[in-house]
């Protein structure tokens, strides 16, 4: 099946196809296009069932965990660590609804499939009920195994109405686990990496309203508020940190508009980023990156790549001042862009989600 796939790709690419961009622009915000979606699908295809090289990051209570992180992991094993894994398979499942036709669907379904079971989601919960191993992947793995689900519940699909039943245990658990770890956190997480706090909520917030899971969101609202309403000049010039992915600054107004009420968050937004409202911004310049085989360095491509989206949603809300805004986002997709399949595992191996969900966001 595998080398069928391969052969179809191929011919498909002789076909005239390997001229088309990856992207194109409409209405001043890059777009992926059906060669793109080939193009990225293709990166987690690759790894989303090699078991090494592997980054565990669980606490081993006992020796029976001395064994293959896929006995404990058989969903999400691949893609050197959980969260990849998991926002692979997202990705996966956002370019199927998108590009039913691609030309490795067959392969890119068959191995959701296998993946994805009622036993190996079922074996995935038991770590999760481990008392040394309740906050594995808090923030940033929960909130993308959540919009994993929102993604298949969203699937008018026979094979996306059985992984999403399969799934919904552990999204369920998330979900609870969410809104206990909301009662108990006292101050924001503003960092650049995975445990960003606004980051992971936005997620769960997605994931909340298509599953009208009403304790959920009225918990993400209420820490949203108690973090984030009163904030003022975020700032920015200290961004990025070397190894962040995710701007702190950013994450959090992309948050924000989905708490606030529309004309509150106009004047919220412009209070916490100033610098933003500029005819020509300042803020947020490219990230450069001088070693993509580092793991930590090649973060920042990342950063370039959600600081975009961030942009896009911000300048979706504030209507006739976003035009800049825009454009500041779709400067940073042109520079990240190109190095998403750089051709070293440090990057390719979650790099390419960023990507898609950058040029797929809806609003």
């Amino acid at each position: 099946m595998r080398v069928l796939s391969l052969l179809v790709c191929l011919l498909w690419y002789s076909n005239g196809f390997a001229q088309m961009s990856l992207y194109t622009e409409k209405d001043g915000q890059m777009r992926l296009t059906t060669a793109g979606a080939l193009h990225f699908a293709a990166l987690p295809l690759k790894c989303m069932q090699h078991a090494f090289p592997y980054k565990t990051g669980i606490v081993f209570s006992d020796s029976s965990y001395l064994k293959a992180p896929q006995t404990y992991h058989p969903a999400f094993y691949g893609c050197y660590d959980w969260h990849s894994s998991v926002h692979g398979h997202w990705m996966l499942v956002r370019l199927l609804k998108m590009y039913p036709d691609l030309p490795n669907a067959a392969e890119i379904r068959q191995k959701l499939a296998e993946n994805l079971s009622q036993e190996n989601i079922r074996q995935e919960m038991l770590l999760f009920r481990n008392k040394e191993n309740k906050g594995f992947e808090r923030i940033y793995g929960w909130s993308w195994l959540m919009q994993l689900q929102t993604e298949l519940i969203t699937w008018d699909d026979p094979l996306g109405r059985q992984l999403r039943q399969n799934i919904a245990p552990l999204a369920w658990h998330f979900s609870n686990a969410w809104r206990d770890f909301l009662k108990k956190i006292v101050y924001p997480i503003r960092v650049g990496e995975h445990t960003n706090l606004a980051f992971g909520l936005r997620l769960a917030w997605d994931y909340g309203m298509v599953t009208r899971d009403t304790a959920l969101q009225s918990a993400i609202r209420e820490a949203a508020m108690r973090f984030y309403a009163k904030d003022r000049n975020c700032p920015a010039s200290w961004e990025p940190g070397g190894y962040d992915f995710l701007s702190p600054c950013l994450e959090e107004a992309d948050l924000m508009w989905r708490i606030l009420p529309a004309a509150t968050y106009k004047t919220w937004v412009k209070e916490f980023l100033p610098g933003l409202f500029e005819k020509d911004p300042q803020l947020f310049s490219i990230a450069a990156v001088k070693d993509r085989t580092d793991g930590k360095l090649v973060h920042l491509d990342g950063l370039n790549l959600s600081r975009a989206w961030c942009l896009y949603g911000i300048a979706r809300q504030v209507g006739e001042n976003g035009n800049a805004i825009r454009e500041l986002a779709n400067r940073h997709l042109h520079a990240a862009l190109p190095h998403v399949a750089s051709g070293d595992y440090a990057g390719e191996h979650w790099l390419a989600t960023f990507a898609v969900y950058a040029l797929t966001v809806e609003y």
